[in-house]
């Protein structure tokens, strides 16, 4: 598989997928400038379709593994250009001065959280149903990272508003899917939470940047607000 980078966070992410060496993740074959060449994934498995029929459980624990893999120290110094989790959320100040609602309660929830962070490590950045794909004998994989550095418990936020709106909104199930993800990842069920509130606040802000409807992300975003 070839990919070309067309944006600064897909160059840093080929230099975290070869700095990750094929440990939860592909293997990188070759890389020259913004091009890289990645081991094929085939699997027939797909996290997002377990979600969709009834595993969601599941989905969740196997994304937690995942995680897992892919925060765990390496003997090799992590690469150069790392994106700070902090200058990761900074659309999400100007959007709240905006707009304010929900998105100042998320901005608030963020600025606690980027100010004293815990288990701080190598995110992967957009850790969802779709960026993890089934490599067969090799496990489950990711793909599409964005090379951001901060606290871990940021990178489990996405997959509670993924694989879509339809598995997201469905009764009850970001509190059951918020709990099934604190015990997989050890994580504290209120502050992971509170991760979420900040990045459903951050996706609405980026979707309003980019001229895109930010509703979901609003309301993904009242929901963990309400939660806590």
């Amino acid at each position: 598989m070839l990919k070309i980078a067309t944006a600064e966070e897909e160059i840093r992410g080929a230099a975290l997928m070869a700095w990750w060496a094929g440990d939860g993740a592909p293997r990188v074959l070759a890389r020259k400038g913004p091009a890289l060449l990645l081991e094929r994934i085939s699997g027939k498995r797909s996290l997002a379709d377990m979600a969709r029929v009834g595993d969601d459980d599941e989905a969740t624990r196997i994304l937690c593994t995942v995680a897992d893999r892919v925060h765990a120290p390496r003997a090799v110094a992590p690469p150069d250009g790392l994106y700070p989790l902090a200058e990761w959320f900074k659309a999400l100040a100007p959007a709240a001065a905006a707009c304010g609602g929900v998105l100042a309660t998320s901005l608030a929830a963020a600025t606690r959280l980027l100010a004293e962070p815990r288990d701080v490590a190598v995110l992967h950045g957009d850790l969802h149903h779709e960026n993890v794909l089934d490599g067969g004998a090799r496990g489950w994989l990711v793909i599409d990272p964005k090379g951001v550095f901060g606290e871990r418990g940021y990178d489990y936020a996405s997959m509670l508003m993924n694989p879509d709106a339809e598995v997201a909104f469905r009764t009850g199930r970001i509190a059951r899917q918020i709990h099934v993800a604190a015990k997989a990842a050890r994580l504290e069920p209120r502050r992971l939470t509170l991760w979420l509130l900040a990045h459903a606040g951050l996706s609405a802000a980026w979707c309003m940047q980019d001229g895109f409807d930010p509703g979901a992300a609003l309301e993904i975003a009242a929901v963990a607000e309400a939660l806590l």
